[in-house]
């Protein structure tokens, strides 16, 4: 009798994946789709099952952005504006905990801004604690500074917490020479080099986020999180997306 092989046996046994504001909303419009969490929480749960130790930084664009706050002038400073986008990524963690629990999946939600009535303050060594005992750390809250974006958090969260990828969730598969969603001869590569990425000025991550990941050589996998089972096969290995990498 032959042993079966899983085929989504994982591949990295540490991840970061970073999950925008509007992966978690309703597709343009404002606020969380329990659809779209509840979704995304089943395929997590996959991926904890196979003994995946699992990290997510949330954004909060659903919610949010402080950039529209400040386009019409000063009235709110652009730090403040910045401090309620931080804030929507926590009601954001908010409901991904939630969810996850509720089909029995053990988390911890910690957040860079302080607020120990629903979450945890981030703390690297409890963070890596709680990894190492299988529980899901999700990561809200960005830096808790402003000006840094989610995408800075997820590097620098990555780097701390020694994932062996940032796994960037996007609406298209993978990075393109142009905008697949204008242009439709756009060319998609499987993957890239760092140097190439800045060479060619591709929006991979914003450039301190990538700066972080190309000085720590912490490869970043972008993907296409709305096809099935997109995450499970990302973490497995199998030849989806982008890699950018030193190689």
């Amino acid at each position: 009798m032959t042993d079966t092989v899983d085929p989504l046996a994982p591949k990295y046994r540490r991840v970061l994946l970073k999950l925008s504001g509007e992966a978690l909303g309703h597709g343009g419009k404002s606020g969380i789709s329990l659809d779209e969490v509840g979704a995304i929480a089943e395929q997590l749960k996959r991926v904890v099952a196979r003994g995946v130790q699992l990290a997510v930084v949330v954004g909060g664009g659903n919610i949010l952005r402080g950039a529209q706050f400040t386009a019409g002038g000063e009235a709110i400073k652009p730090a403040t504006a910045d401090y309620m986008g931080m804030l929507a990524t926590v009601m954001n963690g908010l409901a991904l905990q939630d969810t996850l629990e509720n089909i029995g999946v053990e988390t911890r939600l910690q957040s860079a801004v302080r607020m120990e009535t629903v979450a945890e303050p981030y703390i690297r060594r409890r963070a890596l604690r709680h990894l190492e005992k299988g529980r899901v750390v999700i990561l809200a809250g960005g830096t808790g500074n402003p000006f840094v974006t989610t995408d800075t958090a997820a590097a620098l969260r990555g780097t701390e917490l020694h994932a062996e990828v940032v796994l960037k969730a996007t609406r298209v598969d993978g990075v393109y020479n142009a905008d697949p969603e204008q242009n439709e001869f756009a060319e998609k590569y499987d993957r890239l080099t760092y140097d190439k990425v800045i060479k060619d000025d591709l929006r991979v991550m914003d450039i301190g986020a990538f700066e972080l990941c190309r000085q720590n050589k912490l490869p970043i996998l972008v993907f296409n999180y709305k096809r099935d089972g997109a995450i499970e096969r990302a973490i497995a290995g199998h030849p989806i997306g982008t890699i950018v990498s030193g190689q």
